[in-house]
């Protein structure tokens, strides 16, 4: 947009229509390539060159947002076929084992912020909400649950704090599944659970929450102790991957 507003005329090509669409980008192009071909496929000098001639005829639109359908499907590629296993070039930050535990969930919370946002505006509503806290409070709770210090408040919710650990767990893992799911691949339910439990600091942290509830005496952290907290189907795959270890 701040091009735009100093006169330079811009266009861009779109692989995932629905981000486009979100960011109402002033001229677009949406190509049904796959992830990592925003110009069909390689050596294939004339095709690419139709597509950006297309995208290109796009900068005569004055009246913006602008997205166009590219129609044609892209040709095989050299080796007589459409190589799906091509992936997004894009990387994403993996998880990292620097630093504590509580400083890790916060900056893995900020990585996924635009994430999310994103995600609101393309599905128009969102999951989370229920505690009136942001992510960043969310973490910074939760994370406290893991020192030997006195836990934190969670913005004055006067619930029993096994009640008001479970809101807080509940809707940051809401966070993350929302923020994954808009990221470029494939994804289903399972697959951004595997993630969530097994590739994120996040999950490390209810796993390290879980063990500690299930030593204390209040009765009221039973649930959290067994199966509210982490899936018991999750408990089995952590056990097993620790007996391989």
């Amino acid at each position: 947009m701040y091009l735009e507003e100093q006169g330079i005329s811009t266009v861009s090509i779109s692989l995932i229509r629905e981000h486009t669409v979100a960011l109402k980008a002033p001229r677009a192009l949406w190509v049904p390539f796959i992830l990592g071909r925003p110009l069909g496929a390689p050596n294939r000098p004339d095709f690419q060159r139709k597509v950006l001639l297309e995208a290109l005829e796009l900068l005569q639109e004055t009246q913006w947002p602008v997205l166009k359908d590219f129609t044609e499907e892209a040709p095989q590629d050299e080796l007589g076929f459409y190589t799906e296993a091509l992936v997004c070039p894009v990387s994403f930050p993996g998880k990292t084992l620097e630093g504590s535990l509580q400083n890790r969930l916060h900056n893995e919370i900020l990585q996924l912020k635009a994430w999310y946002s994103l995600a609101v505006q393309v599905k128009g509503r969102t999951t989370t909400g229920i505690t009136g806290s942001s992510a960043e409070e969310l973490g910074k709770f939760i994370a406290s649950w893991t020192t030997n210090q006195e836990q934190q408040k969670l913005n004055n919710l006067d619930d029993l704090p096994a009640a008001t650990l479970k809101l807080a767990t509940d809707e940051l893992k809401a966070f993350y599944y929302e923020a994954k799911s808009v990221q470029p691949g494939k994804h289903s339910f399972v697959s951004i659970g595997d993630w969530f439990w097994f590739e994120t600091t996040a999950g490390e942290v209810f796993l390290a929450i879980k063990d500690k509830v299930s030593q204390l005496d209040d009765p009221t952290f039973k649930g959290l102790a067994t199966t509210s907290l982490v899936p018991r189907v999750i408990q089995q795959r952590v056990a097993e991957r620790s007996a391989k270890t």
